[in-house]
């Protein structure tokens, strides 16, 4: 499945599955009428107030983070923690979206997220941190299959 950032014209115009919006760009309902009732659209949030927003949005799945604090992507917004996954997963339950956590995700930290209720975790620094990204990935595939 390939998902775009950001983009839903490139989404578009280039087949993918999909398109995720952050705060700044298209909101979830103008990407929807670029890309089309069936493909992918995930958007991500930060605050109780952007999630609730989403949540109203026609949208995929939901993301929420930073979890942990993370030098990949300044956000300008603090590590939301565990608690507040717990509660943005109930949040999404009640909504039947997946919601996927973000920001500062590591190895020995995924199954804790996974567990407060994240469907899934978004990982970028982790996996660029070793010399073996695709073996990374593999332990994270592993690690998640037997939170799961």
């Amino acid at each position: 499945m390939v998902i775009v950032n950001d983009r839903a014209d490139i989404a578009r115009l280039s087949g993918a599955d999909g398109v995720h919006v952050g705060q700044e760009d298209l909101s979830p309902r103008a990407v929807r009428q670029v890309v089309g009732a069936d493909a992918v659209v995930g958007v991500s949030t930060h605050t109780v107030e952007q999630l609730e927003r989403a949540l109203d949005e026609p949208i995929s799945y939901v993301a929420i983070g930073p979890v942990f604090g993370t030098m990949t992507k300044h956000t300008g917004y603090e590590a939301i923690g565990l608690e507040r996954v717990a509660a943005a997963a109930r949040r999404a339950t009640a909504r039947s979206l997946p919601l996927v956590a973000i920001g500062g995700i590591t190895l020995e930290r995924a199954a804790s997220v996974v567990a407060a209720g994240a469907t899934s975790v978004a990982v970028i620094g982790d996996l660029l941190a070793t010399a073996d990204p695709e073996g990374q990935t593999r332990l994270y595939l592993r690690m998640l299959a037997s939170v799961t």
